[in-house]
């Protein structure tokens, strides 16, 4: 059992068949949406969603069979705690109070298709790791953003209350501005005032848009260098004695399918 499970979670196919699963399972879940659909079509779609959670449900008992006695192997991947959570959370009634949970574990199962592709892995690993070097670039833009909202409160307070009213009406203005949202109707509004005020305004999207977000995409950036340099150490590791002869079984076995195929053909 325990080989089977291994060959099985271990082939292409299997893993191409729960990223479609996946995929079905989002559309499913957007044609809950539709009345017509669920008027229509809702007992089909909700049989649907049982058998997907079913095929989740016994693809995680097949990698636990598959790694089993050694279970760190599979509960000590974040990944695949992850994918384990959504489905046991799935398994909560969608009724009475736990109502909500269900319906969010449900939308949950979506996001298994990042777990499932090793690409997307890759962009969450590096989002992650980047989150140190983010929060110094964060520091620094909340000091430019307290710097230009107190400045920006003494200029345009009583010109503009609504968007300079206080400190934080000032920086959701400014928020606004480095969204760069309608950003030059601020502008020409405080221009009303001072004609130089389109200074203070130019600086700070300079500042708070180019540069600070330039320096966030820096970081994710380098960050992403250095996992795919990790991943691809990884790749070149000299395998050990299991993989080794994992590798020499599957060879061995390809070795006679091809000379069974040789023997068939006709002389």
């Amino acid at each position: 059992m325990k080989a089977f499970c291994l060959r099985m979670v271990s082939h292409i196919a299997f893993e191409r068949t729960i990223i479609g699963l996946i995929i079905i399972n989002g559309i499913v879940l957007g044609l809950e949406t539709s009345a017509y659909m669920m008027a229509n079509y809702g007992e089909a779609l909700m049989m649907a969603n049982h058998l997907i959670l079913a095929v989740f449900i016994i693809e995680a008992m097949m990698k636990i069979i598959a790694v089993a006695p050694k279970f760190k192997l599979y509960f000590g991947s974040g990944w695949n705690l992850f994918d384990f959570s959504i489905v046991v959370l799935s398994l909560v009634p969608a009724a009475g109070e736990f109502a909500m949970i269900a319906r969010l574990a449900r939308l949950l199962r979506v996001m298994r298709l990042i777990s499932t592709i090793p690409e997307l892995r890759l962009i969450v690993e590096t989002l992650v790791r980047s989150l140190p070097g983010m929060m110094h670039v964060i520091m620094l833009m909340g000091v430019i953003f307290y710097i230009y909202a107190v400045a920006g409160f003494h200029f345009y307070n009583e010109h503009n209350p609504q968007l300079w009213g206080s400190l934080g009406l000032s920086l959701l203005t400014l928020f606004r501005v480095v969204t760069l949202e309608d950003w030059t109707d601020v502008m020409y509004n405080a221009m009303e005032l001072h004609y130089l005020s389109w200074m203070y305004f130019v600086s700070f999207v300079v500042m708070g848009t180019f540069v600070v977000i330039n320096l966030f995409i820096a970081v994710v950036l380098n960050n992403l260098d250095e996992a795919k340099q990790e991943r691809l150490a990884e790749m070149q590791k000299p395998m050990n004695k299991d993989e080794l002869a994992k590798e020499l079984k599957a060879t061995q076995e390809a070795l006679q399918r091809l000379q069974s195929s040789i023997e068939r053909m006709p002389s």
